[in-house]
């Protein structure tokens, strides 16, 4: 009887266990059919949140290229190293190796990955070199991933670094033009919903969301052949003679666009570890210099457009000094009686200011403001400075004279070579441009055309063997220009033993294609003379210039190797 009522449990026992374990059973099956079928949705949803991403496609800046169609910028695809704080925290042990690869000190990787270890992205370094990306890759650290994105690159590193200016680390323009045509090369990023593994891989495409639309490309007015001639001979110009600064702009004067801006000292955009700030300004539209004798072109331009001169009109500098009010306006040399011709020609701050004093204070005002000084060019160039032209109602006569030779106002290289352009085109003026024009550019009429004809053949005479920049001269083509020697201005006068040395000219004569200026900031191993120091500078990038523009030459001349003749300040070339 014991043996069958054991029998019996145990069979209750079985039959138990196989209740429960087809309960089990069941209730597995339900719940799988439970989440297969009614609640399908959920567990898509659940794991769409795990694996499922919205990425980002990248977009490339539009390139910026110069009037020939040759790459000053360009935008390239580089890795940048991103990770997941939560997941790399656990797995320490890739910590040194990764910060040797990103040549990050290890403690700094720590205290970054510490500060957010909330977070599911932090960047451990941008842009990096593909050699980096590929032992990133390789190390396989969890939680470290890459990323697609672009890096600017200037290919002429510093020669147009203050025109260009520079992108920040996201591409963002910054400086210069970049800056100015932020929204036009800028492109609109893309997006694409993946599917990623564990690792953040990239295992699926699974629909396009947004195509990326790339940036638009910018054409510049800049010749990269002049750019580069000009920055050559500036930055030896600088160095030969120990120059604080230096800035030169080359103008086409018949659509008004700029065909070179360079500066010294530069600075190289590619290389963002080494910036200097006071490098990066572009100085030929930021900084203000007096103009000195260069402006005595436009004093007689003046004087002409009254009909009160002519260029073979007399005027006495007898003695080499000339009394205004108080004040003494001096030549170093008694030039004695001269023609407005010769006023050009030897620089005579006498005969400028006789002409000067002679004219309407508001004509004379007027002309000066409508060739551009005293405002801001039409260029657009981001920080251009607009200068310093005093109202004529507070002129005195000492100020008048001296405005004549270019003291008391301030002036950019920019607007000074625009005021020569206006005398090589006829007295017409067209806007500044840094783009290039592809139809014809509206002028505005600001003096006659006999009156910029007439100023031109002065001007020609200053390159002569007889005027103060024979070094201006350019074998083969018909130059003019004028010169400056200016005293600094500083806290109770004017330094003197400091200069800058100016030399504004156009080529060629018999019909002008060029404006250029050249000046030379405080120049310091002897010469200091704009005939002797910036001269040259124009001669050499001007020869350069009319022949990769294919403009014929003009005249057949002997060798122009003359000695510059040293004027001092009185009548300062």
């Amino acid at each position: 009887m014991t043996r069958r009522t054991g029998q019996a449990e145990f069979i209750g026992r079985q039959y138990v266990v196989l209740v429960l374990f087809a309960t089990a059973f069941s209730a597995l099956l339900w719940r799988a059919v439970d989440l297969q079928v009614f609640n399908q949705d959920f567990l898509q949803n659940q794991g769409d949140a795990r694996h499922l991403r919205v990425v980002t496609l990248a977009a490339h800046r539009g390139m910026i290229l110069d009037r020939n169609g040759e790459p000053l910028a360009v935008s390239t695809p580089v890795d940048s190293v991103w990770a997941n704080p939560l997941e790399l925290a656990t797995a320490r042990e890739y910590w040194p190796a990764l910060a040797k690869i990103l040549e990050l000190d290890p403690d700094q990787l720590r205290r970054m990955l510490e500060a957010r270890a909330e977070r599911e992205f932090v960047y451990l370094k941008r842009h990096i070199d593909p050699a980096i990306a590929e032992q990133v890759r390789a190390l396989g650290a969890p939680g470290v991933a890459l990323q697609r994105e672009y890096r600017r690159y200037y290919p002429d590193g510093e020669v147009a670094a203050q025109v260009l200016g520079f992108t920040d680390v996201d591409d963002v323009g910054q400086e210069g033009v970049e800056l100015a045509f932020e929204e036009w090369m800028r492109g609109e990023p893309g997006a694409k919903r993946v599917v990623k593994d564990g690792k953040h891989a990239i295992i699926e495409n699974v629909e396009s969301l947004r195509p990326a639309r790339p940036g638009r490309d910018l054409t510049l007015s800049i010749d990269r052949r002049i750019q580069y001639l000009a920055y050559r001979e500036l930055k030896a110009a600088v160095q030969q003679h120990k120059a604080r600064s230096g800035s030169m702009v080359v103008l086409d004067t018949t659509t008004g666009e700029v065909l070179a801006m360079v500066n010294q000292p530069s600075y190289n955009p590619n290389n963002r570890t080494r910036f200097n700030a006071s490098a990066l300004r572009n100085r030929a539209v930021t900084d203000l210099f007096e103009p000195g004798s260069t402006l005595k072109a436009f004093t007689v331009a003046c004087g002409l457009e009254t009909g009160q001169y002519r260029p073979d009109t007399p005027i006495d500098t007898t003695p080499g000094y000339y009394r205004v009010g108080v004040n003494m306006v001096r030549d170093t040399h008694n030039y004695g009686p001269l023609d407005v011709t010769g006023v050009i020609r030897k620089s005579s701050n006498v005969g400028s200011s006789k002409i000067a004093l002679s004219l309407d204070k508001q004509t004379f005002w007027s002309l000066l403001s409508r060739l551009g000084f005293g405002a801001v060019s039409a260029s657009g160039f981001p920080g251009e400075a607009s200068g310093l032209l005093v109202n004529y109602r507070r002129w005195r006569p000492i100020e008048q004279a001296t405005l004549s030779f270019g003291y008391g106002l301030s002036v950019t290289p920019l607007q000074l070579a625009q005021g020569y352009a206006v005398l090589a085109a006829d007295g017409e003026l067209r806007p500044v441009s840094f783009l290039k024009q592809t139809q014809a550019v509206r002028a505005e009429r600001i003096i006659s055309a006999k009156t910029a004809t007439e100023v031109r053949a002065m001007l020609e005479e200053v390159v002569s063997a007889q005027g103060t920049a024979p070094a201006a001269r350019v074998v083969g083509y018909r130059v003019g220009g004028k010169t400056g020697t200016v005293r600094k201005s500083i806290a109770g006068g004017y330094a003197t033993n400091k200069y800058v040395a100016v030399f504004a000219g156009i080529a060629p004569i018999s019909r002008p294609r060029l404006a250029a200026v050249v000046m030379i900031n405080e120049p310091s191993n002897g010469d200091y003379y704009g005939g002797k120091v910036a001269a040259p500078v124009f001669s050499n990038v001007i020869a350069g210039a009319l022949r990769f523009l294919n403009v014929a030459p003009d005249a057949v001349e002997e060798d122009p190797a003359t000695p510059v003749q040293h004027v001092a300040l009185g009548g300062r070339p």
